[in-house]
Protein backbone atom coordinates (compact mmCIF):
# COMPACT_ATOMS: atom_id res chain seq x y z
CA UNK A 1 0.00 0.00 0.00
CA UNK A 2 1.31 3.53 -0.58
CA UNK A 3 1.25 6.64 1.31
CA UNK A 4 -1.36 9.18 1.81
CA UNK A 5 0.69 12.84 0.18
CA UNK A 6 -2.24 14.68 -1.05
CA UNK A 7 -3.41 18.53 0.95
CA UNK A 8 -6.93 17.79 1.80
CA UNK A 9 -8.78 20.47 4.02
CA UNK A 10 -11.82 18.35 5.94
CA UNK A 11 -14.66 19.23 8.03
CA UNK A 12 -14.53 17.76 11.60
CA UNK A 13 -18.05 16.99 12.73
CA UNK A 14 -18.09 16.99 16.81
CA UNK A 15 -19.80 13.79 18.13
CA UNK A 16 -20.79 12.70 21.55
CA UNK A 17 -18.37 9.82 23.11
CA UNK A 18 -16.70 6.84 20.93
CA UNK A 19 -20.05 5.59 19.10
CA UNK A 20 -21.25 2.38 20.19
CA UNK A 21 -22.10 -0.35 17.92
CA UNK A 22 -25.44 -0.20 16.15
CA UNK A 23 -28.31 -2.67 17.20
CA UNK A 24 -29.05 -3.81 13.85
CA UNK A 25 -25.98 -2.48 11.44
CA UNK A 26 -25.37 -4.10 8.15
CA UNK A 27 -21.73 -5.45 9.33
CA UNK A 28 -21.33 -7.80 12.22
CA UNK A 29 -19.05 -7.64 14.47
CA UNK A 30 -15.61 -9.62 13.35
CA UNK A 31 -15.68 -13.06 15.38
CA UNK A 32 -12.67 -13.22 18.14
CA UNK A 33 -11.19 -16.02 16.32
CA UNK A 34 -10.99 -14.76 12.95
CA UNK A 35 -9.70 -10.99 14.21
CA UNK A 36 -6.86 -12.79 16.45
CA UNK A 37 -5.32 -14.87 13.66
CA UNK A 38 -3.56 -12.91 11.26
CA UNK A 39 -2.08 -10.45 14.23
CA UNK A 40 -1.01 -13.48 16.07
CA UNK A 41 0.76 -14.13 12.64
CA UNK A 42 2.36 -11.12 12.57
CA UNK A 43 3.81 -11.57 16.44
CA UNK A 44 5.15 -14.60 15.02
CA UNK A 45 6.60 -13.34 11.68
CA UNK A 46 8.28 -10.22 13.55
CA UNK A 47 8.96 -11.67 16.90
CA UNK A 48 7.36 -8.90 18.77
CA UNK A 49 3.88 -8.59 20.67
CA UNK A 50 1.11 -6.59 19.34
CA UNK A 51 -2.07 -4.48 20.72
CA UNK A 52 -4.54 -3.06 18.17
CA UNK A 53 -7.88 -1.80 18.11
CA UNK A 54 -9.59 -0.56 15.34
CA UNK A 55 -12.82 1.75 15.62
CA UNK A 56 -15.36 2.04 12.86
CA UNK A 57 -16.91 5.43 13.68
CA UNK A 58 -19.90 5.16 11.56
CA UNK A 59 -21.68 1.74 13.09
CA UNK A 60 -19.28 1.25 16.23
CA UNK A 61 -17.79 -1.89 14.40
CA UNK A 62 -14.65 -2.71 16.17
CA UNK A 63 -11.22 -4.97 15.48
CA UNK A 64 -9.23 -5.10 18.97
CA UNK A 65 -6.14 -7.64 19.73
CA UNK A 66 -4.57 -7.61 23.20
CA UNK A 67 -6.67 -4.20 23.06
CA UNK A 68 -5.89 -4.13 27.07
CA UNK A 69 -2.40 -4.58 27.25
CA UNK A 70 0.12 -2.53 28.35
CA UNK A 71 2.79 -0.37 25.99
CA UNK A 72 5.11 2.11 26.54
CA UNK A 73 3.02 4.96 24.30
CA UNK A 74 6.35 6.77 23.49
CA UNK A 75 5.94 10.02 21.48
CA UNK A 76 1.90 8.71 20.77
CA UNK A 77 1.10 10.75 24.03
CA UNK A 78 2.35 14.29 21.78
CA UNK A 79 -0.94 14.12 19.78
CA UNK A 80 -3.27 14.00 23.20
CA UNK A 81 -1.06 16.37 25.47
CA UNK A 82 -1.39 19.19 22.50
CA UNK A 83 -4.84 18.02 22.69
CA UNK A 84 -4.95 18.68 26.20
CA UNK A 85 -3.28 22.24 25.57
CA UNK A 86 -5.61 22.99 23.29
CA UNK A 87 -8.68 22.61 25.75
CA UNK A 88 -7.01 25.05 28.06
CA UNK A 89 -5.75 27.74 25.87
CA UNK A 90 -7.83 30.48 24.00
CA UNK A 91 -6.59 30.34 20.27
CA UNK A 92 -5.31 33.70 20.43
CA UNK A 93 -3.10 32.41 23.81
CA UNK A 94 -1.61 29.72 20.90
CA UNK A 95 0.39 32.95 19.75
CA UNK A 96 2.33 33.45 23.06
CA UNK A 97 5.46 33.34 22.04
CA UNK A 98 7.45 30.75 24.43
CA UNK A 99 11.56 31.17 24.72
CA UNK A 100 13.81 28.45 26.13
CA UNK A 101 17.41 27.53 26.08
CA UNK A 102 20.29 25.16 24.93
CA UNK A 103 19.73 23.80 28.75
CA UNK A 104 16.36 22.83 27.69
CA UNK A 105 16.99 20.71 24.48
CA UNK A 106 16.70 17.14 24.83
CA UNK A 107 17.90 14.75 22.25
CA UNK A 108 15.89 14.76 19.10
CA UNK A 109 14.72 18.38 18.56
CA UNK A 110 15.46 19.30 14.68
CA UNK A 111 12.77 22.10 15.00
CA UNK A 112 13.34 24.12 18.55
CA UNK A 113 17.30 23.67 18.42
CA UNK A 114 17.27 26.10 15.14
CA UNK A 115 14.84 28.18 17.04
CA UNK A 116 16.92 29.10 20.75
CA UNK A 117 17.87 33.11 19.77
CA UNK A 118 14.06 33.50 19.02
CA UNK A 119 12.01 31.25 20.83
CA UNK A 120 8.85 29.61 19.17
CA UNK A 121 4.67 30.64 20.20
CA UNK A 122 2.91 27.91 21.17
CA UNK A 123 1.25 27.03 18.06
CA UNK A 124 4.46 26.38 16.39
CA UNK A 125 5.77 24.20 19.39
CA UNK A 126 2.51 22.04 18.52
CA UNK A 127 3.20 21.42 15.21
CA UNK A 128 6.93 20.45 15.77
CA UNK A 129 5.69 17.82 18.63
CA UNK A 130 3.20 16.37 16.57
CA UNK A 131 5.09 16.67 12.63
CA UNK A 132 8.20 16.79 13.17
CA UNK A 133 8.15 14.16 16.65
CA UNK A 134 10.40 17.15 18.50
CA UNK A 135 11.03 16.09 22.03
CA UNK A 136 11.69 19.84 23.57
CA UNK A 137 8.68 20.67 22.30
CA UNK A 138 6.82 17.87 23.86
CA UNK A 139 8.42 19.13 27.05
CA UNK A 140 7.34 22.62 26.57
CA UNK A 141 3.68 21.50 25.80
CA UNK A 142 4.38 19.64 29.60
CA UNK A 143 5.14 22.82 31.04
CA UNK A 144 2.43 24.52 29.64
CA UNK A 145 -0.09 21.66 30.78
CA UNK A 146 0.81 21.10 34.15
CA UNK A 147 3.85 18.10 33.71
CA UNK A 148 2.85 14.61 33.76
CA UNK A 149 0.49 15.20 36.29
CA UNK A 150 -1.46 17.76 34.78
CA UNK A 151 -1.63 15.61 31.65
CA UNK A 152 -2.62 12.92 33.74
CA UNK A 153 -5.75 14.70 35.53
CA UNK A 154 -6.79 16.08 32.35
CA UNK A 155 -6.68 12.32 30.73
CA UNK A 156 -8.59 11.04 33.63
CA UNK A 157 -11.35 14.26 32.77
CA UNK A 158 -12.26 12.64 29.52
CA UNK A 159 -12.57 9.08 30.71
CA UNK A 160 -8.93 7.68 29.72
CA UNK A 161 -8.23 6.03 33.05
CA UNK A 162 -5.56 3.73 31.89
CA UNK A 163 -3.04 5.98 30.37
CA UNK A 164 -0.54 6.43 33.39
CA UNK A 165 1.93 10.05 32.12
CA UNK A 166 4.90 9.90 35.16
CA UNK A 167 8.07 11.46 32.96
CA UNK A 168 8.71 14.00 30.67
CA UNK A 169 11.20 13.73 27.15
CA UNK A 170 13.11 11.35 26.78
CA UNK A 171 12.92 9.63 29.85
CA UNK A 172 9.29 8.51 29.45
CA UNK A 173 10.72 6.37 26.66
CA UNK A 174 12.59 4.02 28.98
CA UNK A 175 10.05 1.36 30.21
CA UNK A 176 10.89 -1.96 31.28
CA UNK A 177 7.86 -5.00 30.74
CA UNK A 178 5.59 -4.97 33.87
CA UNK A 179 5.92 -1.36 34.53
CA UNK A 180 3.19 0.59 34.14
CA UNK A 181 4.52 4.43 34.60
CA UNK A 182 4.13 5.93 30.98
CA UNK A 183 2.06 3.26 29.39
CA UNK A 184 -1.05 2.70 28.02
CA UNK A 185 -3.02 0.68 25.82
CA UNK A 186 -4.53 0.22 22.15
CA UNK A 187 -8.03 0.63 23.24
CA UNK A 188 -7.34 3.89 25.52
CA UNK A 189 -4.87 5.35 23.15
CA UNK A 190 -7.27 4.98 20.40
CA UNK A 191 -10.32 6.37 22.65
CA UNK A 192 -8.47 9.23 23.57
CA UNK A 193 -7.43 10.05 20.76
CA UNK A 194 -11.17 10.12 18.84
CA UNK A 195 -12.38 11.93 21.99
CA UNK A 196 -9.86 14.71 20.74
CA UNK A 197 -10.11 14.41 16.85
CA UNK A 198 -13.83 13.64 16.34
CA UNK A 199 -15.58 13.51 19.89
CA UNK A 200 -16.32 16.07 21.92
CA UNK A 201 -12.95 16.97 23.49
CA UNK A 202 -12.37 19.92 21.76
CA UNK A 203 -14.72 22.24 19.31
CA UNK A 204 -14.44 22.41 16.03
CA UNK A 205 -12.13 24.92 14.84
CA UNK A 206 -9.77 23.13 17.70
CA UNK A 207 -9.95 19.49 16.11
CA UNK A 208 -10.13 20.90 12.85
CA UNK A 209 -6.10 22.33 13.96
CA UNK A 210 -5.41 19.52 15.30
CA UNK A 211 -6.16 16.78 12.91
CA UNK A 212 -4.54 18.84 10.18
CA UNK A 213 -1.32 18.74 12.29
CA UNK A 214 -1.90 15.09 12.68
CA UNK A 215 -2.71 14.90 8.42
CA UNK A 216 0.28 16.88 7.73
CA UNK A 217 2.92 14.68 10.02
CA UNK A 218 5.84 13.48 8.76
CA UNK A 219 7.08 11.07 10.63
CA UNK A 220 4.28 8.16 9.33
CA UNK A 221 5.15 7.51 6.07
CA UNK A 222 5.97 3.89 6.49
CA UNK A 223 3.32 2.71 9.32
CA UNK A 224 -0.16 3.27 9.36
CA UNK A 225 -0.31 5.36 6.27
CA UNK A 226 1.64 2.77 4.29
CA UNK A 227 -1.30 -0.10 5.25
CA UNK A 228 -3.71 1.80 3.31
CA UNK A 229 -4.77 3.25 0.06
CA UNK A 230 -3.14 6.27 -1.27
CA UNK A 231 -6.24 8.03 -2.09
CA UNK A 232 -7.55 7.75 1.58
CA UNK A 233 -6.92 10.68 4.37
CA UNK A 234 -4.51 9.98 7.31
CA UNK A 235 -3.53 11.60 10.60
CA UNK A 236 -0.91 9.83 12.29
CA UNK A 237 0.91 9.93 15.34
CA UNK A 238 4.39 7.52 15.54
CA UNK A 239 6.20 6.66 18.67
CA UNK A 240 9.56 4.58 19.23
CA UNK A 241 10.70 3.49 22.49
CA UNK A 242 12.93 0.77 24.00
CA UNK A 243 12.49 -2.91 23.87
CA UNK A 244 11.55 -2.46 19.64
CA UNK A 245 8.82 -0.13 20.39
CA UNK A 246 7.10 1.30 17.49
CA UNK A 247 3.51 2.67 17.88
CA UNK A 248 0.69 4.78 15.77
CA UNK A 249 -1.81 5.80 16.37
CA UNK A 250 -4.24 7.62 13.70
CA UNK A 251 -7.42 8.80 12.40
CA UNK A 252 -7.96 7.39 8.71
CA UNK A 253 -10.30 8.91 6.32
CA UNK A 254 -11.23 6.20 3.39
CA UNK A 255 -13.21 7.98 0.86
CA UNK A 256 -16.98 8.54 0.96
CA UNK A 257 -16.66 6.47 3.94
CA UNK A 258 -16.98 7.42 7.86
CA UNK A 259 -13.34 7.84 10.02
CA UNK A 260 -11.34 4.57 11.48
CA UNK A 261 -9.85 5.00 14.60
CA UNK A 262 -6.72 3.35 14.98
CA UNK A 263 -3.98 2.67 17.44
CA UNK A 264 -1.34 -0.04 16.24
CA UNK A 265 0.87 -0.67 19.35
CA UNK A 266 4.36 -3.13 19.48
CA UNK A 267 7.02 -4.20 21.37
CA UNK A 268 9.92 -7.14 21.49
CA UNK A 269 11.64 -8.89 24.59
CA UNK A 270 15.12 -7.70 24.15
CA UNK A 271 15.87 -3.93 25.53
CA UNK A 272 17.84 -2.99 22.21
CA UNK A 273 15.88 -5.19 19.49
CA UNK A 274 15.27 -3.10 17.15
CA UNK A 275 11.46 -1.95 15.61
CA UNK A 276 9.45 -2.60 12.71
CA UNK A 277 7.91 -0.40 10.54
CA UNK A 278 6.61 -2.81 8.25
CA UNK A 279 4.84 -4.31 11.40
CA UNK A 280 2.59 -1.35 12.12
CA UNK A 281 2.00 -1.41 8.41
CA UNK A 282 0.58 -4.78 7.56
CA UNK A 283 -1.08 -4.94 11.10
CA UNK A 284 -2.74 -1.44 10.05
CA UNK A 285 -3.95 -3.25 6.65
CA UNK A 286 -5.11 -6.33 8.32
CA UNK A 287 -7.06 -4.70 11.11
CA UNK A 288 -8.99 -2.39 8.13
CA UNK A 289 -9.61 -5.74 6.17
CA UNK A 290 -11.47 -6.94 8.91
CA UNK A 291 -13.76 -3.77 9.48
CA UNK A 292 -14.20 -3.18 5.96
CA UNK A 293 -15.99 -5.96 3.67
CA UNK A 294 -14.70 -4.24 0.50
CA UNK A 295 -11.13 -2.98 1.52
CA UNK A 296 -8.86 -3.36 -1.22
Amino acid sequence: MKRYGAIFTIIVLAACGTPEPTEQGEKQQPEQEETAAPFSELEDKYGARLGVYALDTGDGTTVAYNEDDRFAYASTHKTLAVGVMLQQLSLEELDSQIRFTEADLVTYSPITEQHLDTGMTLREISDASIRYSDNTAANLVFNEIGGPAGFKEALRAIGDDITEPERMETELNDVNPGETRDTSSAKALAESLYAFSLGDALDEERQTLLNDWLIHNTTGDALIRAGVPDNWIVGDKTGSASHGTRNDIGILWPPDEDPIVIAVLSSKDLADAESDDALIAEATEAAVRLLMDDFE
